[in-house]
């Protein structure tokens, strides 16, 4: 048995990530034909869960921060570090060590001339309004920490956190249908409700899907996005980002980095200008919080912000307090469920009971394959690992996409990306490797 990694000519990903962020010109790409192929389990490669290997540690990426006060460089640091002390550098100053949650919904002023030339800064431009906070719906500063983590791990300029994933989503697309720029040229396969809220149009947007080769002939002048996942949900189909980004042109680039993470890669560094997460996943990484975050550059930062003041989509402080905690935790937990995952792909692959098995070169914590038996006995199996949809958490997860995640997409939509009935998908928790192969051994039955 070999484990199948879909992926696309000229497009299929390199081993672990792409380090260097220095600019220059992209390079040509013969941008062919959609391709499924097959490789060994193990391969020659980069192992991303072996801290003393090749693996990413972002210390060479990340650009000379200054101090709060902007008065004193710095130098970089690697992701493991900024993963714990981003968005939290003043803390010491204050005499505080864990950062406090704000949970004003308004804040008093006296002065209201001061305050009506600060919302109207804000309605004009987006930036985030300065001094004191002004109301709930233009900022938070416990989320407001959140955001300055995450931008700093992702190696953006900024980002902007909401109350759910497809909330992030829409405010991207709300953004470019202000400016007349409604279609959008996806990759299937995505999210299943990323899929349908594209398809469905809900909200006036008009995609056009293609394979990858197909993104530059399918740009128009009203393209306003490119949307791709990579590792893709639910098949972890990997794409080269870099050939993805150059193929956009100058229409924006977003990369839903859910299953990656920036411990894995960090797509804006590869050319995308968006980068999406469902932040209930791995960043939260306890499943106890919904929220959804987009890491981009300032000018594209400041539309968000003011979609999400009309919209309503606001992340709730105490959802950006844990999520600010559960960043400090995020390189040790991908690397260690990545370890897990791997052991558990390879044991997958050598299994007669199971088809096919599906795991990213630039590895990680998810795992797709395919039973010869009934996937609904699977599921209906264990004991250990727990049935439900969603992904990144401590504890290991287990789903049927055709049944859940995929479900709102049509039947032959979803097969003919690589979404078959017998597919599962399962996402790997800390647990013992060894207690969750007895699990799945007693589910996958004789």
């Amino acid at each position: 048995m070999k484990i199948h990694r879909i992926e696309y000519d000229r497009f299929g990903h390199g081993p672990n990530v792409t380090r260097s962020v220095r600019p220059g010109p992209r390079p040509m790409f013969s941008l062919l034909c959609m391709e499924s192929v097959v490789h060994d389990a193990y391969e020659a490669q980069d192992d991303p869960c072996d801290p003393q290997g090749d693996s990413y540690d972002g210390r060479d990426d990340l650009h000379d921060l200054h101090d709060v006060q902007g008065t004193r460089a710095r130098a970089p640091r690697a992701l493991a570090t900024e993963a714990v002390h981003a968005g939290r550098e003043d803390l010491a100053r204050q005499g505080l060590h864990a950062a406090p949650i704000d949970l004003s919904t308004t804040y008093p002023s006296y002065d209201s001339r001061g305050e009506a030339a600060r919302i109207d800064a804000f309605a004009a431009d987006g930036a985030e309004p300065e001094g004191p906070p002004v109301y709930g719906r233009l900022g938070n500063p416990t989320v407001a920490r959140f955001e300055t983590a995450l931008a700093r791990l992702e190696g953006t300029e900024s980002a902007v956190a909401f109350a759910s994933g497809m909330a992030a989503l829409s405010a991207v697309l709300l953004v470019r249908n202000a400016l007349g720029l409604r279609h959008v040229v996806a990759v299937r396969p995505l999210y299943g409700c990323s899929d349908h809220l594209l398809t469905a149009g809900l909200l006036g947007s008009e995609v056009t899907w293609v394979d990858p080769a197909g993104i530059a002939d399918a740009l128009r002048p009203d393209t306003g996005l490119v949307m791709v996942e990579s590792p893709a949900n639910p098949t972890l189909a990997e794409l080269d980002l870099r050939a993805v980004a150059h193929a956009c042109g100058s229409v924006p680039l977003l990369a839903d980095n859910t299953f990656a993470t920036p411990v894995l890669q960090r797509p804006a560094e590869q050319g995308a200008r968006l980068v999406l997460h469902s932040a209930t996943k791995y960043l939260g990484g306890h499943g106890d919080v919904m929220a959804g975050v987009v890491a981009c550059d300032e000018e594209f930062a400041r539309g968000l912000r003011q979609v999400r003041f009309a919209t309503g989509g606001v992340l709730h402080p105490l959802a950006g307090y844990l999520l600010l905690r559960g960043l400090s935790t995020l390189p040790v937990r991908v690397r260690a469920a990545s370890a897990n995952a791997a052991e558990l792909a390879r044991r997958l692959a050598a299994d007669p009971r199971v088809e096919r098995v599906h795991y990213p070169r630039i590895g990680g914590a998810m795992i797709a394959f395919e039973v010869h038996g009934d996937p609904h006995e699977v599921i209906a199996g264990v004991r250990l690992i727990t049935p439900a949809v969603s992904l990144g958490s401590v504890d290991s997860l287990i789903q049927h996409p055709a049944s859940i995640s995929h479900r709102i997409v049509a039947a032959d939509d979803r097969r003919e990306s690589g979404v078959g009935d017998r597919l599962l998908r399962l996402s790997v928790g800390l647990e013992d490797v060894q207690d969750l192969w007895a699990d799945l051994d007693g589910a996958l039955g004789r």
